[in-house]
């Protein structure tokens, strides 16, 4: 067998929905393009598509000139990877649905990205598929989808149909796309060449600790975490976490603050709210029933705390992005509470 017949060109079409994330295609795309610089031969080649030709935006404000996913006359993909970011959970195109299941049909291997995997979803083609995507918006997905198994991880590879987390978790997919295409050793010096050791496999974890201050969080704040997480509903007071964790609960405290920069019931409070913003962005749930599932009991006070956090009503937030501001903005995090409490603190002083 020849070379050449053993490594066949692999061809991939890149499916962008506005507003997708620049650095996450970027990822995608840069192990082939090295596997091509470092083979004897062309491996893979690839085209940018969306639902009408024409220059397709990034978050970031960059463009891709697009052809329409569906044009007369372009190559037949071997692979097609959807990229979606803010406002892709809306997107419901029943053309490009057809589109995607009829490539599915014919045995296209099918990637999913980001919240790229809503149209995966829309064209129902996740079913008995163990899929991810990423930390921050997994909530609104298994609220809309409560079938589908969602877990959190950098990206899954269940038969043809693929999902990825975004951001640096692209990196490790490629590589392990091409290391099962044209071998490991390829893989690996692609690896080398972009810096990228040691290569992650799909199961790795796509955070450490939310708004950890560094990545040796103590393995009781983590625990105190895993909890609050599981139980957002119904939020567990302090002492019965401790109580259930092990752990005194002026320990848990200074270990928190050490950690994360706050206390353990600034840390829940802001979870819920972050937890909260999703729904509102991603689900048509009503505000109260968002209120309730983020284990508020008072409507007012959530929507006081809502408020407070992220500088907009709760009725404010049904689009993540809206269309009238130029760019994202992801208020709520602990760096921002730290920060908002350090000014007030420096105005009363």
């Amino acid at each position: 067998m020849t070379q050449a017949a053993a490594n066949p060109l692999t061809r991939v079409s890149f499916l962008l929905i506005p507003r997708f994330n620049m650095m996450t295609l970027t990822m995608l795309m840069e192990p082939m393009r090295i596997a091509n610089y470092l083979a004897p031969q062309k491996l893979y080649d690839w085209d940018f598509r969306a639902a009408t030709s024409g220059q397709v935006q990034a978050s970031n404000g960059l463009t891709v000139a697009c052809r329409s996913f569906d044009e007369d006359g372009l190559a037949s993909p071997d692979m097609i990877m959807v990229c979606g970011s803010w406002g892709a959970e809306h997107l419901d195109d029943p053309r490009l649905s057809r589109w995607l299941r009829r490539n599915a049909r014919g045995k296209v291997a099918m990637v999913a990205v980001e919240l790229g995997i809503y149209a995966f979803a829309r064209a129902g083609l996740l079913s008995d598929h163990k899929v991810t995507t990423h930390w921050s918006m997994m909530a609104g997905l298994a609220e809309a989808y409560p079938d589908l198994a969602v877990t959190e991880q950098l990206y899954t590879i269940d038969g043809p149909v693929m999902t990825c987390a975004g951001g640096t978790a692209g990196l490790d997919l490629m590589l392990n796309i091409v290391g099962r295409k044209n071998g490991d050793q390829l893989a690996a010096e692609i690896a080398n060449q972009v810096m990228h050791h040691p290569r992650r496999p799909p199961e790795a974890v796509q955070r450490y600790a939310t708004g950890g201050k560094h990545d040796d969080v103590h393995q009781d704040v983590r625990a105190a975490m895993t909890l609050l997480e599981a139980r957002i509903e119904e939020p567990t007071p302090v002492p019965r976490v401790c109580r259930e964790i092990g752990v005194s609960q002026r320990k848990l405290e200074r270990l928190f603050k050490r950690d994360i920069g706050c206390t353990i019931v600034q840390y829940s409070k802001l979870l819920r709210l972050q937890y909260a913003r999703v729904l509102l962005s991603s689900t048509r749930m009503s505000i109260r029933e968002v209120s309730a599932a983020c284990g508020f009991n008072s409507l007012s006070y959530f929507s006081q705390s809502f408020l407070q956090a992220f500088g907009k009503k709760p009725s404010e937030y049904r689009q993540a992005w809206p269309e009238t501001d130029a760019a994202p903005s992801w208020p709520g995090t602990v760096y921002a509470f730290l920060q908002t409490t350090r000014n007030k603190q420096g105005k009363r002083s």
